[in-house]
């Protein structure tokens, strides 16, 4: 058995929209990128969205924009950066059907890569991949409630990050034969700064169950990143390869992050890459890491949590407005905001885990009470408030 290796987790990846046809130009990822993902001994890509040909399942009240699938020629440049597990647990997988999700499992057999999250049945779903190599590294994909169509014995789709009882079978069954246990999550809040607390506990209940870390993506920005005693959750990763009108209403969406892990027998460490979307070019290139991308440790996040909830409700003002312009606007009254965010039925809402602005509403208010301002952590407050477009650098 090796006693050494490393893992390159990437942030989302979705070859259409500004990014269709990308994987066809040779100089796509800046030289330095494409060395950083091949200095790993493996890559885990995670693959937003079916590689097939088949037409987009528009399911009632979809929004065309945001239904997302890809060519099947994409498999030459995950081929070419060498992803040989690729996370198929988001709320795309689905988005060609049943037979989107056949083609893919049918792509990746071809590449003699692994899946992990997704597949035909809840078994294939939830059955992990194992790495002979530091000890023995099982990992496994889970994907957030209600984007995430769930598998079941019948019917494909991902594993729900809510089916805990599955979740701790399967951690128990890798910590059984393994040294580490790795948990790539697709969820938390788009485009948000830190975590809202429900995404930390469904987090840290993982670890506590025996995994070792965690590493998340989905929020289509970079977060933070919180270690333990030889454990860590990385929050979010960004985005990789992804440009959509969508994201590009909202701030910080052209940055991500590479992520490399390497593992032995005892411990892990990590190595992190900057990457930016450039825009003029749709290439994706060396960038300097995101400030957000910081150690934030309990006593920081609650000082930190209503600076970045605030932030959050902005963000979603700009999702309602890009998605019913006809409804919102930059002049809609706080009132009517507040009727939105309390919305029993809000569209995508499943309390306490997904979208739950009655949980992250109050907390925003605390914002005003100033107690973020006690943090140490300079440069996420600085990231924070930039998103608020605070030009003092102060909350009122």
């Amino acid at each position: 058995m090796i006693s050494e290796t490393s893992i390159v987790f990437t942030g989302d990846i979705g070859f259409d929209k500004y990014m269709d046809k990308r994987w066809e130009d040779d100089n796509f990822l800046d030289a330095s990128v494409l060395d950083f993902l091949k200095s790993g001994n493996h890559v885990v890509a995670n693959v937003e969205g079916a590689l097939s040909s088949q037409d987009k399942k528009m399911a009632a009240n979809s929004v065309a924009s945001l239904m997302h699938s890809m060519d099947p020629a994409v498999t030459t440049f995950l081929n070419k950066i060498g992803a040989d597990i690729w996370n198929l647990a988001n709320n795309h997988i689905m988005d060609a059907g049943a037979e989107g999700m056949r083609d893919t499992l049918d792509e990746a057999l071809k590449c003699n890569a692994k899946t992990i999250g997704a597949g035909m049945n809840i078994f294939e779903a939830s059955t992990p991949v194992y790495l002979e190599e530091a000890g023995g590294i099982g990992l496994f994909g889970v994907g957030y409630q209600r984007g995430c169509k769930k598998a079941t014995e019948e019917i494909p789709g991902s594993l729900s990050w809510s089916d805990m009882e599955t979740i701790k079978t399967v951690i128990d069954e890798i910590k059984s034969k393994c040294r580490w246990c790795v948990v790539v999550a697709h969820g938390g809040e788009e485009f948000t700064s830190l975590p809202n607390c429900y995404t930390r506990k469904r987090y840290m209940d993982y670890l506590d169950m025996g995994a070792d870390i965690v590493v998340s993506h989905h929020p289509h920005v970079p977060m933070n990143y919180e270690t333990f005693d030889n454990k860590a959750i990385f929050y979010s990763l960004g985005n990789f390869v992804f440009d959509t009108d969508y994201q590009r209403a909202q701030y910080n969406t052209e940055k991500g992050v590479l992520l490399k892990i390497r593992f032995d027998d005892d411990r892990f460490s990590f190595e992190p890459m900057g990457i930016l979307i450039d825009r003029n070019s749709e290439r994706v290139v060396n960038g300097e890491l995101p400030l957000i991308f910081s150690d934030v440790p309990e006593e920081e996040y609650k000082l930190l949590e209503p600076l970045s909830a605030k932030a959050f409700l902005e963000a979603t003002k700009k999702q309602q407005i890009y998605l019913k312009p006809n409804q919102y606007n930059k002049d809609t009254s706080a009132e009517e905001w507040y009727e939105n965010f309390m919305e029993p039925l809000r569209s995508g809402r499943v309390p306490g885990e997904a979208l739950d602005l009655q949980i992250v509403y109050p907390v925003a208010q605390k914002a005003a009470l100033g107690e973020w301002k006690k943090s140490k952590l300079e440069n996420v407050k600085k990231y924070i408030l930039d998103q608020l477009d605070e030009s003092n650098g102060e909350e009122g």
